[in-house]
């Protein structure tokens, strides 16, 4: 079986280069069957957005500084490689923000939905999960709602779980929290609806973010998975996603 393929990358010199070598060797589809995206994770999840209409499974290839998402860099026997790759499919996160304003703006986020202050007192919120309110209130610097794909980015900086992209969760973290001080986050079924809601926004204003795009002065967030959109990661055969998870809680 032949395959279609076409090639993007960041704007890293290493990655423009790969891409200009991997098109001269293996040419470059107009209708491609796969895309091969060169960076790092962050440029692999625009690539996700960029074809998430269009169904096209992707294949990364770490040309950046991080790869958790990424496959390693080689350039033989890359047909071979894509051809016995697993599978695995990710959902976004759909963001509704509403702001001071009164306006509305939706987005799609396939690594976090995060909520940040916007001044230099820190942010007062209330969660709800479902409808029920699980925080009447939470000092922080901000919060996010991370998927599996999103969990070794800034969720794990922000010292939140790692996820297996193949486990039906989200990670609700919080960045700083001032009170409850001992609070760590949660881990919630991918099914639940988050709502977050900005108290006191006179004084402390708040910006939401869904992946690139950003909303400011908002006072609430409803956050949930967009089930019905699903976007196709592919993986060397035998070092999938889940395999470099459970490495990584390993390394000492």
């Amino acid at each position: 079986m032949s395959l279609r393929l076409d090639f993007t990358a960041s704007d890293r010199p290493e990655a423009q280069e790969a891409c200009a070598r991997l098109k001269a060797r293996y040419g470059a589809a107009a209708n491609p069957d796969v895309v091969v995206a060169l960076g790092g994770d962050g440029f692999l999840l625009q690539t996700v957005h960029k074809y998430l209409k269009a169904q096209i499974p992707i294949f990364g290839m770490n040309r950046g500084s991080v790869g958790f998402l990424l496959n390693d860099y080689a350039e033989d026997n890359l047909l071979e490689r894509i051809l016995k790759s697993e599978s695995t499919l990710i959902s976004p996160l759909s963001m509704t923000a509403r702001t001071r304003a009164g306006t509305e703006h939706t987005a799609l986020a396939f690594n976090e939905v995060s909520l940040l202050r916007m001044s230099h007192q820190g942010a007062k919120l209330r969660i709800l999960i479902d409808g029920k309110v699980r925080l009447d209130e939470l000092i922080c610097d901000g919060i996010m709602v991370a998927t599996p794909a999103g969990s070794t980015a800034y969720n794990l900086s922000a010292h939140g779980p790692i996820i297996p992209l193949t486990a039906k969760a989200l990670a609700l973290t919080p960045i700083s929290a001032f009170r409850p001080r001992r609070w760590r986050g949660a881990i919630l079924p991918h099914t639940a609806k988050v709502r977050i809601e900005a108290l006191e926004v006179e004084k402390r204003p708040i910006s939401a973010a869904a992946d690139t795009y950003d909303v400011r002065d908002v006072i609430s967030v409803d956050i949930a998975e967009a089930e019905d959109l699903k976007a196709t990661l592919l993986f060397d055969a035998g070092n999938g996603y889940d395999e470099r998870v459970l490495a990584e809680q390993f390394v000492s």
